[in-house]
């Protein structure tokens, strides 16, 4: 039996996290690499818990190899990759009636429409993406979604499955269909029946099993397997399959390929969820797995017209199925604080399962969400408060972070008291304050509060900003905490070799979880990452609002980080530098307002320059470098567009290459004046700047 962390020495500690990362790799392989787990989740999150216990406990016994800093597994070798022509997107998720109603007035806001929308409902495949590019009728290649840019060459496996057609009758010279790779319940359990008679290890559900066949290197287990495919959309063609979106999977089915039969056309809001609540109401009967159902902009042209954002088609939404339910006791309320400085409450739990994994944690938004209110004061959960000791309903709903829905009343112990908020930062002492119009109250320590010090490095060095290998949130963790080697801002970390060498005694090489080599390789990768691209240098500094999606749109604008440093620093509201900042799209004024904040601030500012004085940061050129008469120019429009709104307009320049700006200047090459155009049309007139009407606009981007 194991023994209680809290019993454990040092010695047996250092020995049970061996054991620990060694069985949770195993348990990352099975699942990720191999798609066939060898343990329950459950199993899986009780070793992941005792690790962060020991963890917790013995901090300096954390291993290099810890599983805290492990996401998921490594992607089995042997697969070529190929690159999607297309990319192969995610979709926005919706988990209520009201997100969908939101879906459809974001739909119509943007393309200026009113009345209703047709949209296609059809089942969301629990299973495998897979995209299949066929030549002049042939099938050429199959591939893995991956990563969405890239996917793994599954061709050989693909075309041992049924479904899948080989050849094409009447379809366009280049076609991609994609689709979802899927294995029905009674497949799935003769298939684990096979597996036990023989001695292999049975799958843990339909997915995984579907995945883990695909995946096979040797094309002939495939064969043995018994997938099925449902096909749902397409990437490249040379030609369109139909003016819409129904029509163009009934097309698909015409040539052969297995469509989902709930697949129905719907007018409207009404109709989408009464298919919605029609499927959910099939779903135990259909004989395979399904999460949900997916909406559809059925018109191909305003498909087109709508677009995407950095991940997802703006024209689709998965409406997820309710989540699972489970009661238990909340222990406790931490309270986390961020790299924005924001007071995070978070609720300790008697750990539960919910939806096959166990539970311990769950978020509670903020103070307004446990006071049993919202922003704007309305009562939430009847105007129940949150207070520890309560038995409350937590629930997952796909993917996302566990959230408490109800509380039992009936069930609160006598005495139990409101939980008060704090109205100081745990980690530093600093006022904790909300500004007006926000739901989340913030520590005003800036970077003299060690919490946000010390996540703000760690989003330095993460995946999408300047990710050094060998220089993760563990090794942050260490440094900031180093009397020796103290890395307190981003610009000490390009300092570390320097301040090393120079270091007689006590060299990294030498120290606890270092030697000579990893020190080495440590330096040189910091070193690698000396010379940056604008976009992540951007994301990098870990300003509010500022994502990744919106480091790309900035970068993508003023190409160097000269011309961003100088706008954002000379941008105030009004100025000809805020103009252009807010008019570039997906930047409004909260965020310029926050980027403009981030540089006037004096010890923000000297973090940035000390930094900026360590790196050559590359510029980044325009995105999609297209066959575009408007691709390079800076574009403003001013007056009444009346075939498309403003939004629509801004979205479609940036898509052909252009930079679009909110103000007339010595910069702007083409300004789109509509009826009502006023002060912009006589600056534009007194620079000499093009100016075109509407009609002509659609004329030169080709409609």
């Amino acid at each position: 039996m194991e023994k209680a962390v809290e019993t454990l020495t040092e010695a047996e500690a250092r020995a049970e996290l061996a054991r620990l990362a060694r069985a949770i790799a195993a348990a990352n392989t099975a699942y990720h690499t191999l798609d066939a787990p060898e343990i329950s989740d459950a199993e899986y999150d009780a070793l992941k818990r005792r690790n962060a216990l020991i963890e917790a406990r013995f901090p300096h016994l954390k291993r290099p190899d810890s599983p805290s800093d492990q996401v998921g597994g490594a992607v089995a070798e042997g697969f070529g990759k190929v690159r999607h022509r297309v990319r192969m997107l995610s979709l926005e998720n919706a988990f209520s009636a009201e997100d969908v109603v939101e879906f459809d007035d974001r739909i119509r806001r943007f393309l200026g429409l009113e009345g209703t929308i047709r949209y296609t409902a059809e089942p969301k495949i629990d299973g495998l993406s897979l995209s299949l590019r066929y030549e002049r009728g042939v099938l050429v290649q199959a591939a893995t979604r991956g990563d969405g840019e890239t996917g793994e060459n599954v061709t050989e496996n693909a075309r041992t499955i049924a479904d899948i057609p080989q050849q094409l009758t009447g379809a366009p010279e280049v076609l991609e269909v994609r689709g979802e790779v899927y294995m029905s319940h009674a497949d799935f359990a003769a298939l684990n029946a096979r597996q036990a008679a023989s001695g292999d290890r049975s799958f843990a559900n339909p997915r995984n099993a579907a995945a883990g066949s695909l995946r096979q290197l040797d094309a002939r287990i495939t064969a043995a397997r018994p997938l099925r495919f449902f096909a749902y959309g397409w990437g490249e063609h040379s030609a369109p399959l139909a003016d819409t979106q129904f029509e163009a999977i009934q097309r698909l089915k015409a040539l052969g390929f297995p469509t989902n039969p709930l697949t129905t056309l719907c007018a409207g809001l009404d109709e989408m969820l009464a298919q919605y609540r029609r499927i959910e109401a099939e779903r135990a009967t259909l004989g395979y797995d399904i999460d949900g159902v997916v909406y559809k902009v059925d018109d191909l042209g305003l498909q087109a017209r709508l677009g995407f954002r950095s991940s997802t088609p703006r024209w689709a939404l998965a409406h997820k199925f309710p989540a699972e339910l489970a009661w238990t006791e909340l222990l406790g309320i931490d309270i986390q604080v961020g790299r924005t400085g924001a007071l995070s409450p978070v609720a300790r739990l008697r750990p539960v399962t919910v939806g096959g994994v166990v539970v311990s944690n769950a978020t509670l938004h903020n103070e307004d969400y446990i006071a049993g209110r919202d922003s704007r004061g309305q009562p939430i959960r009847d105007g129940k408060d949150i207070r520890i000791g309560d038995w409350v309903q937590v629930y997952r709903a796909g993917d996302v972070i566990p959230k408490i829905a109800d509380v039992d009343l009936s069930r609160r112990k006598d005495g139990a008291q409101p939980f008060v908020f704090p109205s100081e930062c745990p980690e530093c002492g600093s006022p904790a304050r909300r500004e007006q119009g926000d739901s989340v109250r913030r520590c005003t320590g800036g970077l003299i509060c060690p919490a946000q010090a010390m996540e703000r490095l760690k989003h330095f060095v993460s995946r999408g900003a300047f990710d050094i290998e060998g220089l993760g949130a563990k090794q942050i963790e260490m440094f900031f905490r180093d009397e020796i080697l103290p890395v307190k801002t981003p610009a000490d970390i390009f300092t570390l070799a320097s301040r090393d060498a120079s270091n007689p005694l006590q060299k990294l090489k030498n120290r606890e979880g270092f030697g000579e080599v990893s020190a080495a390789k440590l330096f040189a990768a910091i070193e690698a990452r000396r010379t940056i691209p604008l976009d992540r240098m951007i994301f990098s500094l870990g300003i509010r609002h500022v994502g990744e999606v919106a480091a790309g749109l900035l970068a993508r604008h003023y190409n160097s980080w000269e011309a961003f440093e100088a706008a954002v620093t000379r941008a105030t509201p009004g100025s000809p530098e805020w103009e252009e900042l807010t008019s570039i799209n997906g930047v409004g004024t909260v965020m310029a307002q926050s980027l403009v904040d981030a540089f006037a601030n004096p010890a923000e500012r000297a973090a940035i320059d000390a930094l900026v004085a360590q790196l050559t940061i590359l510029p980044v050129a325009a995105r999609g470098q297209v066959d575009s008469p408007i691709a390079g120019l800076t574009v403003v429009f001013t007056g009444t567009l009346e075939r498309m709104t403003r939004a629509e307009a801004k979205a479609r320049a940036e898509a052909l290459g252009a930079k679009v700006a909110g103000s007339v200047s010595a910069r702007t090459d083409l300004l789109v004046a509509g009826p009502g155009a006023g002060s912009k049309a006589k600056e534009a007139e007194r620079l000499g700047v093009r100016i075109i009407d509407e009609d002509a606009w659609l004329e030169l981007i080709g409609g």
